[in-house]
């Protein structure tokens, strides 16, 4: 059968660009299922949304081309401090303390703004050879037969290709129409997501703030006065506060953000987004792949999301070029088996692990209390521990893909 690409990729945000463009490092032709128009994409202004970018995922970045376009826009992070408590009442004196000096491999990660990274990515896709990226379309059908995938967009327009990768979201329509089911819950909770501006430096301090009803994290910027921050309460609560106008917003915010960084102001657009566990409960099917939230939707406590969802990239990608290498098919069934093997247990297991910390954390039980700021104490208190878990929110832990380790495949 001749393809118009060996690989289709549904979904256009940063998960979809960065396989695309390890695809095509490898000889693959790809393209790129966008439903936003890449000039609104482009011309997005500050709103304070960011990404904690893991050591692992920089490296993949780099080896794509793309990290080298928005380093100067980066914040390294480099302390994370981590403590439970009440607003309006302070941290407990029991808290974790991770500094970037306790590793060999510099910051433990960097905070990028979305406006930057997903400018850079279409700059990448749009000059590479061997991507084509059709922006303001959708896949609305798709059909597996012998020879390849059949993808019918909302335009009308039909492509095939070898296999169809769903970087669809948590809705992924590429799972649904794959027959692929979902397990999952809610939380209850409601993430609030803002930048603010601030008086004093953060100097490259990453915070987060247990309190019965959802964490609070505050995410360092670039320039040392705007943070991003993340604040999880329960979904009426939230509600509530998002309808509140600024001023008062702010009101309810300062109490438990504090004022170790003196006055703030609110200096970006004001987001809200429902919180849940959603997995997949399968990564692949017949010509077919998902990545990203498309396979795994997870709590943002950690900040992790993204880094699970290049990892995905980093290890289908390394599945594909050396299946091709081989001489088999992009969607060889040995391939997506291998590559279904070697991320469904990690996402799974650090989804159920994060869920596991917010139903911990997010309550005001006196003895889980004492038991979550006992441990945290602990870990602080113990060198070697304290490093694994930087080395584990770094990515530099586990059978680690070439890309992650920043390799070429």
């Amino acid at each position: 059968m001749s393809w118009d690409a060996d690989v289709v990729i549904a979904g256009g945000g940063l998960n979809g660009p960065a396989l695309a463009l390890a695809l095509a490092q490898g000889g693959f032709r790809v393209i790129v299922v966008d439903a936003r128009r890449a000039s609104a994409r482009a011309e997005a202004g500050f709103d304070g949304r960011a990404y904690a970018l893991a050591i692992a995922s920089v490296r993949l970045l780099t080896a794509i081309g793309v990290w080298g376009t928005v380093s100067d826009k980066a914040q390294p992070i480099m302390e994370i401090r981590a403590s439970d408590g009440r607003a309006g009442e302070g941290a407990s004196p029991l808290f974790l303390h991770f500094d970037h000096a306790e590793i060999e491999e510099g910051p433990m990660g960097h905070m990028l703004e979305d406006r930057f990274l997903y400018a850079a990515f279409l700059a990448a896709i749009q000059a590479a050879p061997g991507i084509t990226l059709l922006s303001g379309e959708t896949v609305e059908a798709q059909k597996v037969g012998p020879a390849g995938v059949t993808v019918t967009l909302a335009s009308g327009k039909v492509v095939t290709a070898g296999l169809l990768v769903g970087c669809d979201g948590r809705g992924s329509g590429v799972a649904a129409r794959a027959g692929i089911r979902r397990v999952g819950w809610g939380y209850g909770q409601t993430a609030l997501v803002t930048a603010i501006r601030h008086e004093r430096d953060h100097m490259g301090v990453a915070q987060q703030f247990f309190m019965p009803s959802g964490p609070l994290a505050i995410l360092p910027l670039k320039g040392g006065h705007h943070s991003s921050i993340v604040w999880s309460e329960t979904d009426t609560a939230a509600a509530a506060i998002q309808a509140l106008p600024d001023d008062r917003y702010l009101d309810a915010l300062r109490p438990r953000f504090g004022d170790f960084l003196g006055r703030i102001e609110l200096a970006g657009s004001r987001f809200t987004y429902p919180l849940s566990l959603s997995l997949a409960e399968r990564f692949v099917a017949d010509r077919l792949a998902l990545v990203g939230d498309a396979a795994h939707g997870v709590h943002p406590i950690a900040g992790q999301g993204l880094n699970l969802g290049l990892r995905d990239v980093a290890a289908l990608a390394e599945v594909l070029i050396l299946a091709r290498r081989r001489g088999e098919e992009p969607g060889s069934p040995a391939a997506l088996e291998e590559y279904q093997r070697w991320r469904r247990f990690d996402a799974t297991a650090l989804a159920l692990g994060m869920d596991a910390v917010n139903r911990v954390f997010s309550n005001d039980n006196p003895i889980l209390r004492l038991g979550r700021d006992l441990g945290m104490g602990l870990v602080g208190a113990l060198p070697g521990l304290r490093r694994g878990f930087i080395r584990q929110a770094a990515g530099l832990t586990g059978e680690l893909p070439k890309l992650l380790a920043g390799k070429p495949i």
